[in-house]
């Protein structure tokens, strides 16, 4: 995902200089549906047959609350921090369009995309049972616009009903706003590649009521009906387009759904290259030699945002093709979680099941690139040479992810080459001995020569025995270490192993008291969290340290909201 260059100074400062940036690829060279109203008034689930965007307004925030922002995206966007506190910014990120001007207009869009889980095609997830009505239920994209030399759309969550809703109200409630906002900056300055945060805002007077879990509860579903306020997150990417989102025109070009489906899966597909691969594409290549180098660099940054997702211990709790970014970062942040006790099945949705479980996760994405290969591929029918390129790529996916999966396994160990018995054994190690997947790797990033250093990042007791083979494997890979590179020190070693290895994780039990505190109006946690994950590599403070550098306490033990939850609303 391409990064804007950091500003120096601030070179937007008013709403209106913001506004002046606006400029709208997408509605101005794809589709609109064209049942569509032009006003944007467009709130009743209905089926979309054709077009690639729905024009909607959003639904404006009733007495809307500044939470919080993206300081550090703010600075690289050049946008100043009094700008998330202006009252028409506040307004506009709150779902107001009304006071938006020219250039920009008073009309958000949303999209409509197709599901697939694991490769398999569904269409039940519609109200319809067509298809046609699944789609961005409560994303309204308001903004897109060049910024700094980079292009970035901007989408509300929880902007109100469009008519991909399917009956719902459209509404996002605080918490998972809040999980989603921190989320974001966290994974950035983890270097995963993620969609941003832009803005965080909360109504005063507007709820809705959820399912939750009531306090300690195990329970595996909600048991508790909850009122929570609303609230609307800003996220900001490139494009928000999906790999399902792509899937939906090559399902409407195979069935001959409407005469210009062929054209508009072009469309769509052309569009794609132009906001997300444009810079590294090269475009005087005819269309067909472009699919290819497409199918090449996706499949390269889709494998890398895995073996990324890995490294941190994320887990994408429901990774179909339609939360499956065709940019190649992490899109959606619905029943997401971070391992923190190492399970090699750990999955924090209770609908998920094992096939999207952490371990899986390379598996799932090679699901979801068969999607894209599958969508792709009828535009190449006239080329065999490129065809043939294509499916090549396309064949070797698997490969390509075990390496670099491996890879990051090895860089993670501090080593140059992947091992597979040494590391057989130490996953068999980690699972007996119930370590702190965080802790357990940044511990051992000071090249321990004794088992006992480990054990801070240890839930469970150890016996002599497991000492005695924890004692094993550590000389084992002291003695690869130390097979390495002459020219390299372990101090060296080290130092790169706590740049792969971060100290600070995200841990659920700690996020909790962030957004209970935020639906009283209190934001200190929320303020203190987004300091403590801009830098989660280094060496904080001792009062951070003791606070968030530690093993999640015995209380939170299959509790649910906090290990496990069915819904993220």
């Amino acid at each position: 995902m391409n990064k804007s260059k950091p500003s120096a100074e601030p070179c937007v400062t008013t709403f209106d200089q913001f506004v002046r940036l606006t400029d709208y690829s997408l509605m101005d060279t794809l589709n609109a549906d064209p049942d569509a109203t032009v006003d944007g008034d467009d709130h009743q689930a209905r089926q979309v047959f054709s077009g690639h965007f729905v024009p909607v307004t959003p639904t404006p925030l009733a007495d809307p609350d500044y939470v919080a922002h993206s300081s550090a995206f703010f600075k690289e966007l050049g946008l100043s921090d009094e700008l998330a506190l202006d009252e028409k910014f506040r307004h506009l990120f709150s779902g107001d369009l009304s006071v938006a001007h020219e250039p920009m207009r008073q009309v958000g869009w949303a999209t409509g995309y197709a599901l697939s889980i694991y490769g398999t095609e569904y269409t039940h997830n519609c109200p319809f049972g067509t298809g046609n009505g699944y789609g961005d239920g409560r994303a309204i994209s308001v903004f897109e616009g060049i910024i700094n030399g980079q292009r970035w759309e901007m989408q509300l969550k929880g902007g109100g009903p469009t008519p991909y809703c399917r009956g719902a109200e459209g509404r996002a409630v605080l918490r998972s706003s809040v999980r989603e906002f921190l989320a974001q900056d966290y994974m950035h300055a983890l270097g995963v590649p993620t969609s941003r945060s832009l803005t965080l805002y909360v109504s005063k007077s507007e709820t809705v009521t959820r399912p939750w879990y009531s306090q300690d509860s195990c329970s595996l579903d909600p048991d508790v009906l909850v009122e929570n306020p609303v609230a609307i997150s800003t996220r900001v990417a490139p494009s928000f387009l999906r790999v399902g989102q792509l899937e939906l025109f090559a399902r409407r070009d195979r069935n001959n759904a409407h005469p210009k489906a062929s054209e508009e899966l072009g469309m769509i597909v052309s569009h794609l290259i132009e906001r997300e691969y444009k810079s590294d594409i090269n475009q005087t290549l005819g269309f067909a030699d472009q699919l290819v180098e497409l199918a090449k660099l996706f499949r390269q940054r889709l494998i890398s945002l895995v073996a990324n997702w890995l490294r941190v211990g994320y887990c994408q709790g429901n990774f179909n093709s339609d939360n499956c970014s065709a940019g190649g970062f992490t899109l959606d942040y619905g029943p997401f979680g971070f391992c923190e006790i190492f399970d090699p099945w750990f999955q924090p949705w209770t609908g998920g099941g094992q096939h999207f479980a952490f371990i899986n996760q390379p598996v799932a994405a090679d699901a979801n690139y068969y999607m894209f290969w599958k969508t792709v591929r009828p535009l190449l029918a006239d080329d065999a040479d490129a065809l043939e390129q294509f499916d090549q790529i396309g064949r070797g996916f698997a490969e390509a992810m075990q390496q670099q999966v491996q890879k990051m396994w090895a860089t993670k160990l501090g080593l140059t080459e992947f091992n597979p018995e040494l590391f057989k054994q130490l996953m068999q190690l980690m699972t007996h001995s119930d370590v702190d997947y965080t802790i357990f790797f940044r511990e051992l990033s000071h090249i321990p020569d004794d088992v006992s250093a480990l054990k801070k990042s240890f839930y469970g007791k150890t016996s002599q025995q497991f000492d005695e083979q924890w004692q094993s494997w550590l000389k084992s890979w002291r003695s690869l270490i130390n097979d390495g590179p002459v020219e390299i020190s372990l101090a060296e070693i080290s130092t790169k192993m706590k740049q792969t290895n971060p100290k600070y994780a995200w841990r659920e039990w700690l996020i909790v008291p962030a957004y209970q505190q935020a639906m009283q109006g209190d934001y200190t946690l929320v303020k203190e969290l987004q300091a403590v994950f801009s830098y989660p590599y280094d060496e904080q403070s001792q009062d951070v340290e003791d606070k968030y550098y530690r093993l999640r306490p015995s209380a939170f033990s299959d509790v649910g909201g906090v290990t496990h939850y069915s819904c993220s609303s």
